[in-house]
């Protein structure tokens, strides 16, 4: 049966927590998921928090830091003391512990370095540090299982059962050569099923995929998922292995991305969480408000210059939020089309395909659009004229608004700016302008005001 935290067992550990009833409180936690942890360290004040991390086993409480959000997790290790974060560093994979030790500040990145027991996890730990946390370098954990080319089947049994005690989940045996480089890997049917006197060079597999330390995140995630791969091996400048990178550990990647990417498309500048400060909340939302604002005045103007139409045909007043509305939905729509390409490597054929395709697919969609707009006009007795003004000027911009919304992306994409951006208010702003110009230029063309 599933683990359920209700108000009962939060009020309850509350309780214990008060009257520091440390053996009824462990009692309680014992056979609770790590990921349970921290969902109820969430629900518990930061004292409260604080007080199970320290009185639970580093073990389990290591992961459950892990689970934790972020900000949780930041204002969770302020309590804690330098030693106290190391112990919890000694439990955790050398990736995860770069993550945890890479929010804090510099010098308290130093004492608690110089706390870690282990040398060796302390130094994979600073290595980790070096790469850009996007990376694969910055992704990759430094515990896997390698075996040597030259050893024999026997030999290498007795060295994987030495390796395998540092490693949480076994997904491949890689095998290098004498200078630690990557030379294939190891099926573990193939080993149980060779002779004992065999040596591993007989029953490696010598095809294998693999990245380097300054592979981007991005194209990990894609090596991954075109070859189903649970773990694939990072190698250095020189061929030579230095770590694999798992199935969690990119889905996290993929995670953050996504959140990143949905803030950026929302108008948030920078990645933010609900609990941040006042200050960071507003540097990173104002940004495109102010965007938005002055987006809002160009329309404000370019509609003051045809204040002569406006009196003439007031009606064309009450469509302009349609034309702006339609020109921001339909630049959204085909810059979101294109992202997801670009994310997935999938967009296919050459910009003047694309461009015939999105002409095409804008004039199904316009005509479409302004068939009924015609029709609700006839419906309203309104004038025919007036109305296939606004009809024309609809297909326009539509057509328009899906030629920015494709090509933004791809021209930001060329020049090394995430495309992301192009789905949001940056889209939106620039087709509003578009949209109301060219309804007004349309409307003095047809209706010779």
């Amino acid at each position: 049966m599933q683990f359920q935290i209700s108000n009962e067992l939060i009020e309850k550990l509350q309780f214990l927590i008060e009257h520091q009833n440390n053996e009824e409180l462990l009692l309680h936690l014992e056979d609770v998921h790590h990921a349970d942890i921290a969902e109820i360290l969430t629900e518990l004040s930061l004292e409260e928090a604080t007080y199970i991390v320290k009185l639970l086993d580093s073990q389990k409480t290591a992961e459950a830091l892990m689970e934790l959000e972020e900000g949780v997790r930041e204002r969770i290790l302020d309590t804690l003391s330098a030693k106290e974060i190391a112990e919890e560093l000694e439990e955790m994979d050398t990736d995860d512990a770069a993550d945890i030790i890479s929010e804090l500040s510099p010098e308290r990145q130093q004492n608690v370095i110089a706390e870690l027991l282990d040398e060796e996890h302390a130094d994979n730990i600073v290595e980790l540090l070096r790469y850009d946390e996007d990376s694969a370098g910055g992704l990759m954990a430094k515990e896997l299982v390698k075996v040597n080319e030259n050893w024999s089947v026997t030999g290498c049994m007795t060295e994987m059962r030495e390796q395998a005690e540092n490693v949480t989940r076994v997904h491949s045996i890689y095998v290098v050569d004498d200078k630690n480089k990557l030379k294939g890997r190891l099926s573990l049917k193939d080993l149980l099923t060779a002779p004992s006197h065999a040596n591993i060079q007989d029953v490696y597999i010598p095809q294998v995929d693999y990245v380097t330390v300054h592979t981007e995140g991005e194209e990990v995630a894609r090596v991954m998922q075109k070859y189903d791969l649970e773990a694939i091996p990072v190698v250095d400048e020189m061929g030579r292995l230095v770590g694999r990178i798992t199935i969690d550990d990119i889905v996290d990647f993929i995670k953050e991305e996504a959140e990143k990417d949905y803030q950026m498309a929302s108008g948030i500048s920078e990645s933010v969480e609900a609990d941040d400060s006042l200050w960071r909340l507003t540097r990173a939302r104002l940004p495109w408000l102010v965007l938005g604002l002055f987006g809002g005045l160009g329309s404000v103007y370019i509609m003051k210059g045809f204040e002569g139409a406006l009196e003439q045909f007031p009606i064309l007043f009450f469509f302009t939020p349609l034309i702006a509305a339609m020109a921001g939905n339909v630049g959204v729509q085909s810059s979101a089309i294109i992202v997801q390409g670009l994310a997935n490597d999938n967009l296919r054929g050459s910009l003047l395909q694309r461009l015939i395709k999105e002409v095409g697919l804008s004039l199904i969609n316009g005509v479409a659009l302004g068939i009924l707009v015609m029709l609700f006009g006839y419906i309203v007795g309104q004038d025919q004229l007036v109305s296939l003004t606004i009809a024309t000027s609809l297909l326009s911009v539509i057509i328009v608004a899906a030629l920015v919304g494709t090509f933004v992306p791809i021209i930001l994409n060329k020049q090394g700016i995430d495309p992301a951006i192009a789905t949001g208010p940056f889209i939106t702003t620039s087709n509003d302008i578009f949209g109301i110009f060219l309804f007004f230029y349309i409307s003095k063309l047809v209706l010779g005001f």
